[in-house]
């Protein structure tokens, strides 16, 4: 009885330690998403302080707390390109703001479309008379983009700015195919399909060469013309014409290389920038540390000006379609196909929606998946008798296209990327692998078609005939589908197809799109067509935002990175870096979609923008490990 007794005392124990623990984990949970959720009571008077750390997107991912947790890693920042604006507009006449700071230290960027469309409201606080204020330690393209609408430009004395420009050269793996004896077997429709090339050559075909000098080109001409427009007094032909003569002339001093060429319009510390803001905004009465200013940050900033959709119970609703297009039900932040049907499905039944805006930023996927949405828009469009729009955000290629193909109105901007009409499937066979290291494959076959698809013994001809002709019969469908949307003959889509990336400006010249303009032009397109007022209508975007458990996640995981994890990103050699990060996610992201199962594809894996750091964090374990055993 006495051993029953000791042992029941610790089993107590144990059972009340691990109460206290499990309680303990519950109030430590309870604080830090109280914490994480923004306070609209912390806005008052003074600046406007946004920091712009991580990537500006269309649609935020949603994060898997259990894997992030398990990899011990914080998922990249993303801050919505329409919360950015939102939050500028309202700052112009909001008379608690005196000015906008950007801090753009820890920024890594986003899309054209994006950048410029939170430039043009940087122009709008500045044309209420608010001074709208930059600071960073490195300036890259995206950076500038949105400096050179600034007031006034601030780089620290140890950091400076580099303008690339779009392009560079990306991974290729014939020759390490080849030496796995791994037989790439393509089917595709399209000259200009370059989607299957790092698969099955070791550089670009001329022809996929000569879209991208197109392409590039119209984009860089474009981000150009913008910066020039916005900064007349940046010496940009210097700077890009000859930049090591350029960064010489100021004996490698990269901070005054960027302040005499007009890249930027002080040079200062942390603290000083904050002096000399405080003199604009006023000085902080609770925080006396050197460098504080009055402010409040943007989360509380947002909670505190709302959603600025309208009350209206006539409703638009906005449904986005970001990321690769995918059969199933994922996202937000990548684009389900049965999720979206499921939400523009759940949309028609409700009597107060009077339109819809279908907002994509996509380089397209499934081909599956993009017939799947456009058959949704068509019901919705059919059975509602409303006008659908579509407005095209930073890409809408390829399968981004197929699912604009039921709008009754295109909007786009100069900057998109669009078309890519073409189609394209890839399966890798082991035949010669097996050969290599004595594995062979036989048996009898009452068919040509028996045990096929056989990725040990390879494929017949009949199967792969057969595979060719079913690529051939979707990219037959994808013309016949945009023919009929843009009001013209299959063969003249077929001449501007073959998989071909066009700019937004050539789009429009050759009818793929109807006008230029952003998400807010086509909002106020539909409501006029549903003979809506200005003021009697609301948007409703579709779908749900990411739960209280993301800024949590975030914010443990942020909190426990070391110091010098959390500000990396922040110089020119920690902007240099960070390019281990881009080429990990491009062969992750590769590897996927050579080991994933994969139906036809309507996608432009040659679009810019479509490859981030975070691809890294979601491919699968198999893809990490390919692209951990590359990248050494």
């Amino acid at each position: 009885m006495s051993f029953l007794g000791k042992a029941w005392k610790i089993i107590v124990g144990i059972k009340d330690g691990l109460v206290l623990v499990f309680m303990l984990l519950f109030f430590v949970m309870l604080f830090s998403i109280l914490s994480a959720t923004p306070n609209p009571g912390q806005v008052r008077d003074g600046a406007l302080y946004i920091d712009m750390t991580g990537f500006v997107v269309e649609e935020k991912s949603e994060v898997d707390p259990l894997d992030t947790l398990l990899s011990g890693s914080a998922p990249p920042v993303e801050i919505l390109a329409r919360d950015m604006v939102r939050a500028l507009d309202h700052a112009a006449s909001d008379n608690r703001v005196k000015a906008v700071v950007l801090d753009l230290t820890g920024f890594i960027g986003g899309g054209q479309v994006h950048m410029q469309e939170i430039a043009d409201a940087m122009d709008r606080v500045r044309k209420a008379e608010k001074p709208v204020l930059t600071y960073a330690l490195g300036y890259g393209d995206d950076h500038m983009h949105l400096a050179s609408h600034a007031s006034e430009v601030w780089v620290d004395p140890m950091g400076g700015a580099v303008i690339a420009g779009p392009g560079g050269a990306r991974l290729y793996y014939a020759g390490l195919l080849d030496k796995l004896k791994v037989n790439m077997r393509v089917y595709r429709v399209g000259t200009f399909k370059s989607a299957v090339e790092p698969y099955i050559l070791s550089a670009p075909s001329e022809a996929a060469l000569e879209n991208q000098a197109s392409l590039y080109g119209a984009l860089w001409e474009e981000w150009q013309a913008n910066v020039k427009k916005a900064r007349p007094s940046l010496e940009l032909d210097r700077v890009i014409s000859d930049p090591v003569a350029w960064v010489e002339g100021s004996s490698g001093d990269l901070a005054k290389a960027a302040l005499d060429a007009g890249l930027v319009d002080k040079i200062g510390t942390r603290v000083e920038f904050g002096e000399h803001i405080a003199t604009v905004a006023g000085e902080d009465p609770y925080d006396k540390k050197p460098g504080a200013y009055a402010k409040s940050e943007f989360a509380p900033y947002l909670a505190d000006i709302g959603p600025g959709t309208g009350s209206s119970s006539n409703e638009i609703a906005v449904v986005t379609i970001a990321g690769t297009i995918v059969d199933g039900e994922a996202g937000p932040g990548a684009a389900g196909g049965e999720r979206i049907v499921k939400l523009l499905d759940e949309a028609l039944i409700d009597d107060n929606v009077k339109g819809l805006v279908v907002r994509v930023d996509s380089p397209g996927g499934s081909a599956m998946a993009s017939e799947d949405i456009r058959l949704a828009v068509e019901r919705f469009r059919a059975e509602k008798d409303v006008p659908v729009a579509v407005s095209f955000a930073n890409v809408a290629a390829s399968g981004g296209y197929w699912v604009a193909t039921k709008a009754d109105r295109i909007f786009a901007q100069p900057e998109t990327i669009t078309g890519s009409i073409g189609v394209f499937a890839f399966i890798p066979t082991f035949e010669n692998t097996a050969a290599e290291i004595g594995v062979n494959a036989a048996g009898y076959r009452t068919t040509p078609l028996s045990g096929q698809p056989d990725l040990i013994d390879g494929f017949t001809p009949e199967i792969d005939a057969i595979l060719q002709a079913s690529v051939e019969n979707t990219y037959s469908e994808f013309l016949t589908r945009v023919a009929q949307a843009r009001n013209m003959t299959t063969a003249r889509v077929d001449e501007i197809a073959q998989g071909r990336v066009w700019d937004g400006g050539t789009a429009r010249q050759l009818g793929l799109v109807d006008q230029f303009g952003g998400l807010g032009d086509a909002l106020q397109w539909v409501a006029a067509q549903a003979g809506l007022e200005d003021d009697d209508w609301s948007t409703r975007f579709l779908g749900k935002s990411p739960s209280g458990y993301d800024s949590l996640i975030r914010q443990l995981l942020t909190n426990s990175a070391a110091p010098a994890e959390q500000t990396r990103g922040s110089d020119l050699f920690a902007m240099t870096a960070r390019q281990r990060e881009v080429l990990l996610s491009q062969i992750a992201s590769d590897a996927q979609l050579l080991t994933s199962a994969q139906g036809v594809q309507a996608y432009c894996l040659e679009c810019p923008n479509n490859v981030r750091p975070s691809a890294a964090h979601n491919s699968d374990g198999f893809a990490k490990l390919i692209a951990s055993w590359l990248a050494r």
